[in-house]
């Protein structure tokens, strides 16, 4: 029988979870974030050498599989940066690093509309990281995101992307009296990045019953804390995931 460990924090955050989790992922068989974004972050420090993760999960430096989950929002820009970091480090991030293709994209019209927002409540501000995470998750609720699945069919993506934009802009010009972002260049761009991590693109729900029929040990690292949970924590002042396990 498989055994499934989830690892949280008690917390805000910050209380040493990466430590925990790289001890841990010795024994586990696959590593898997399922919330949030790069606005998290877990410090590893190896033989000596600090890495910082956002978005693949700490068990990158270990045997196992790691698995970035549907609940995750995605920043490609920055997944990338740390595939290539990672790389340059000599992990093997082609037969190691799995990512779900229901995952969220964070566009930077959403960085854009969370910057815009908080400078707009002055002293009421959340204090947000300003990294797009909460926008992205009201149009995953919303059912107006899109994913990395969307990416394969470049016609489909320019055409939600077309609507989203519009949207976005609209907020952005109209509420916000801020600037928009370009069509065609974040069009461009995000299909590059697309290039670069197709392969390693998975349908996890199935990736992880194959694991479990194998009896494999799974991780679950979670990032941030309990009390930033959008649903138990201290509201308003929290994050816009589910932090928790269930």
């Amino acid at each position: 029988m498989s055994k499934s460990l989830v690892v949280i924090g008690a917390q805000w955050g910050d209380e040493g979870k990466g430590k925990i989790i790289d001890i841990l992922t010795e024994k586990a068989d696959a590593v898997v974030r399922f919330q949030g974004g790069h606005n998290a972050g877990h410090t590893l420090v190896i033989d000596g050498d600090k890495t910082v993760l956002h978005l693949i999960p700490s068990g990158i430096f270990n045997d196992a599989k790691c698995i970035i989950g549907n609940g995750v929002v995605l920043h490609l820009p920055t997944l990338i940066e740390e595939i290539e970091y990672l790389e340059s480090k000599g992990i093997d991030i082609q037969s190691k690093l799995m990512i779900s293709s229901q995952c969220p994209l964070i566009l930077p019209s959403h960085i854009l509309i969370d910057e815009a927002r908080e400078k707009s409540l002055g002293k009421n501000a959340i204090g947000t990281t300003g990294r797009g995470i909460g926008p992205v998750y009201e149009d995953k609720v919303a059912r107006r995101a899109l994913h990395v699945m969307d990416l394969f069919e470049k016609d489909l993506f320019k055409s939600k992307l077309t609507s989203l934009t519009a949207y976005h802009n609209f907020l952005l010009e109209e509420l916000y009296e801020s600037d928009g972002t370009d069509l065609e260049d974040t069009h461009k761009e995000w299909m590059g990045h697309f290039s670069k991590i197709k392969d390693l693109v998975v349908d996890s729900s199935k990736e992880l019953n194959n694991l479990k029929l194998k009896q494999s040990n799974i991780l679950f690292e979670g990032a941030q804390g309990s009390m930033l949970d959008i649903d138990q924590g201290t509201y308003p002042f929290v994050t816009s995931s589910s932090t928790l396990s269930g």
